[in-house]
């Protein structure tokens, strides 16, 4: 064993060799690695702080055991698919995103399963290990150093006084001091020269991850087969043409105001808002010289109830009265009726 002395307040002090400290600084760096290596492994797994404590209260040992089926705490991925489920269920079978959602929601569901299995395996095989390892190996070779610390402080002050106490209790204070030395060697030693089982609990946890991962592409290939079956078989069926209801007529009765003795028509919500409808037009009619109220029609107007003025495209039709400010009256080909502003232009205005 070597001790190397140095001058202490005029007493030779005794520290420490060089190899004893190499060892001490790298069984120091091993226990900061582990440290947080831990810490960093558990926030990949889960980084909710809440699903984070709980993975690291998990008791591994009754999941082998049997009597765990999940970690304690919803993956991220079964929240999604319950999510997609219900939404899926709402939109209902008819509707190709609903049953787009329901597959994709069972997929996130296994993909929580597996995700589950990848925390316990992890937990199980790489951090209970190095938890373990920082709380009884690292944690005794503290001890330890603590001990031969407080050794080499005893025995230096006794060497200072020596002369004035016994002889024999400075070297019970250097056996023990040298004892000490020698549990803490051996204990950073035994660390140092097994870390291949260290290797071996990061190799656990990559295996853990390689099976999540091929779990993981198995799962989500199959949705992804399922959606573009689905796309497939959608671009494939006639689409369906939107034919809306026939709208019912309504009768507004006769206007309380003024109109000139005419009864106000009959207005169909099909006249009222056909201009909506853009119906083709028939080539333009040629105009007589206006003298008159007047204007030109648009659309072909087809009446549909009684009272009103049918014309095609192009007419001139003589303007008599303004039933209100949606509808005229006018007289085409010697007959008069009622007719929609929507479908014409006017172009010269009845007098105000």
């Amino acid at each position: 064993m070597t001790l190397v002395s140095e001058k202490v307040g005029g007493a030779e002090g005794t520290k420490l060799d060089d190899d004893f400290k190499e060892m001490e600084k790298k069984v120091d760096v091993t226990s900061k690695a582990v440290v947080e290596v831990l810490a960093r492994t558990i926030e990949y797994l889960q980084p909710n702080p809440a699903s984070r404590a709980k993975l690291s209260m998990l008791n591994t040992v009754s999941k082998i055991r049997g009597q765990v089926k999940n970690p304690g705490y919803p993956q991220s991925e079964g929240l999604l698919g319950e999510c997609m489920i219900r939404h899926g269920k709402e939109l209902g079978g008819e509707s190709n995103f609903g049953d787009a959602l329901l597959d994709a929601g069972e997929s996130m569901k296994c993909l929580a399963e597996v995700k589950d299995s990848l925390d316990i395996e992890v937990k199980q095989n790489f951090i209970d290990p190095l938890q373990n390892l920082c709380d009884k190996d690292l944690k005794e070779i503290q001890h330890h150093l603590k001990k031969l610390e407080g050794r080499r402080l005893d025995f230096d002050y006794k060497k200072k006084r020596q002369g004035k106490i016994p002889d024999e209790e400075l070297r019970q204070a250097l056996e023990k001091f040298e004892e000490s030395k020698e549990v803490a060697e051996t204990s950073m030693h035994n660390l140092l020269e097994t870390d291949i089982e260290q290797v071996s609990q990061l190799s656990a946890l990559v295996d853990a991850q390689l099976e999540y991962h091929r779990q993981a592409v198995q799962i989500l290939d199959e949705l992804a087969s399922k959606l573009k079956r689905r796309m497939r078989e959608a671009s494939s069926r006639p689409k369906r043409e939107y034919k809306p209801k026939p709208r019912e007529s309504f009768d507004l009765g006769e206007s309380e105001q003024s109109n000139g003795g005419f009864p106000t028509p009959k207005i169909s919500a099909s006249s009222s808002f056909r201009s909506s409808d853009k119906p083709t037009r028939t080539p333009s009619r040629s105009m007589p010289p206006l003298d008159q109220p007047s204007c030109k029609a648009l659309y072909d107007f087809e009446p549909e109830n009684d009272g009103e003025l049918g014309f095609h495209e192009g007419d001139i039709i003589t303007l008599t009265n303004q039933i209100d400010e949606n509808w005229y009256e006018g007289m085409l080909h010697g007959q008069s009726g009622f007719f929609p502003l929507s479908y014409v232009e006017v172009l010269v205005p009845l007098p105000q």
